[in-house]
C-alpha cells in the first residue's frame, strides 16, 4: 500500500493542501484565481509565466499579484 504525500503551498498567505502534483497553471484554476493579468512570486522571487506548466513545489510561498491603477 502506497500513500501520497499532499503537497503543501501557501498562496497569498491561506494554506492549501493538494493529494496529486499540479503546475502552477492548474493551481491558478482550482484555486479560482485569474491567469491572465498576473504576476507570481515563489518565494520572494519572479516566477516567469513561461514556467507556469512547471510542477509546483511543497512547501512553495506563492503570491499572486495583480496590477493596480493609481493616481
Amino acid at each position: 500500500m502506497t500513500s501520497t504525500i499532499p503537497i503543501g503551498v501557501t498562496v497569498n498567505g491561506v494554506d492549501h493542501e493538494f493529494a496529486e502534483p499540479l503546475s502552477i497553471r492548474e493551481l491558478l484554476t482550482r484555486l479560482e484565481l485569474p491567469c491572465q493579468g498576473v504576476a507570481l512570486a515563489v518565494d520572494g522571487a519572479v516566477f516567469p509565466k513561461s514556467r507556469w506548466d512547471e510542477p509546483v513545489g511543497r512547501g512553495w510561498t506563492i503570491e499572486v499579484l495583480t496590477a493596480v491603477q493609481g493616481g
